[in-house]
């Protein structure tokens, strides 16, 4: 009897342990400024004023070891903090180049703020950093929603921008052209409802990823262990705030006006187009056709170049490392 009763006891705990193992792994709640989610270099912050709101600007100054007198300012993505661009500091800095990294306001570790977000606002403020760090002129090399801030800043300062490089870049067109306007409530509702998979669903797709998924994990903790905080809703109204900022404030329009020297780094598979599931189905087809559109917007440039990676959608400096570092050491190394 007793021996009976010792069997039916582990086979519970065996039945336990196996339920447990089947519910999902909580998530370890990061802060709404990514606190718990470590860079690969020290972050520090600057103090800013945004439209008479008080806020934090988070960036990395990464020094190479062998200076060569030249400063690159990286601009990062929507849905990616600025740590991704850690491959891309390690190349510049090998090459000699001191590498200024910010996350954006509303964006990574820096603040996020209850006004909306604008493309002038966040260019002013790349400006504010390379003031307070005494740099009076650098490269930007951006990518994604970061091209679109690289446009607005190297238009409104030419003077403090030498190259830029825009890597696969969105705002190649003017998304309102194709998209009726959605309202921020309902792209805060369809954000919300969004889910760790469906997320890695919807970057596997629009982005035309060629990583491995564990490369792909951290940009879905980055998202999704911010819902534990309970200022959540204070980083979901921001993040929908750069969605209405890359509709409302296109700048497809001021790219051949451009002056400084600018190479379109494109991945031949990304069709990413911000939107395209708003638009009527019949106009779908023709958004997103970005490596053409960049290869059309370079040669109507004074100093314009388009190049093309086979193979490689939206993420193209982590899917084709050595040629993209080719191809931006190559341009920088060419004076304006």
């Amino acid at each position: 009897m007793q021996r009976a009763i010792m069997i039916c006891f582990s086979i519970f705990l065996s039945s336990l342990a196996c339920a447990q193992a089947a519910e999902p792994v909580a998530r370890e709640p990061y802060g709404i400024g990514l606190e718990g989610f470590a860079y690969p270099y020290p972050v520090h912050l600057l103090p800013l004023v945004n439209d008479g709101e008080q806020v934090r600007m988070a960036y990395m100054d990464v020094a190479p070891a062998q200076p060569n007198g030249r400063t690159v300012v990286l601009l990062h993505g929507r849905n990616f903090p600025s740590s991704y661009w850690a491959p891309v500091i390690k190349t510049l800095n090998d090459a000699g180049y001191r590498v200024v990294v910010p996350d954006q306001i509303g964006f990574g570790k820096s603040s996020k703020p209850l006004a909306d977000l604008h493309f002038d606002t966040l260019a002013r403020n790349t400006i504010a950093l390379l003031d307070h760090l005494g740099i009076p002129k650098a490269d930007i090399v951006a990518h994604s929603l970061g091209g679109m801030l690289g446009v607005r800043i190297a238009r409104a300062y030419p003077d403090r921008i030498a190259h830029l490089v825009l890597t696969a870049p969105i705002g190649l067109e003017d998304y309102r052209l194709y998209v009726p306007p959605t309202p921020t409530e309902k792209i805060l509702e369809n954000e919300d409802r969004l889910t760790a998979d469906g997320y890695r669903k919807q970057l596997e797709t629009n982005y035309a990823l060629k990583l491995p998924p564990e490369q792909v994990t951290p940009f879905i903790d980055a998202r999704f262990n911010i819902k534990g905080s309970a200022e959540y809703p204070r980083w979901l109204r921001a993040f929908v705030s750069s969605a209405q900022m890359i509709y409302r404030e296109p700048v497809a329009h001021e790219i051949p006006l451009i002056t400084q020297p600018t190479l379109f780094v494109m991945g031949a598979d990304d069709h990413n187009a911000p939107g395209r599931a708003n638009a009527p189905e019949a106009l779908r087809a023709k958004m997103g056709q970005n490596a053409e559109l960049a290869k059309a917007l370079a040669a109507r440039m004074a100093n314009g170049r388009a190049e093309v990676v086979l193979n490689t959608g939206h993420l193209v400096f982590l899917e084709a490392p050595a040629r993209y570092g080719e191809l931006l050491l190559g341009f920088l190394a060419v004076a304006p």
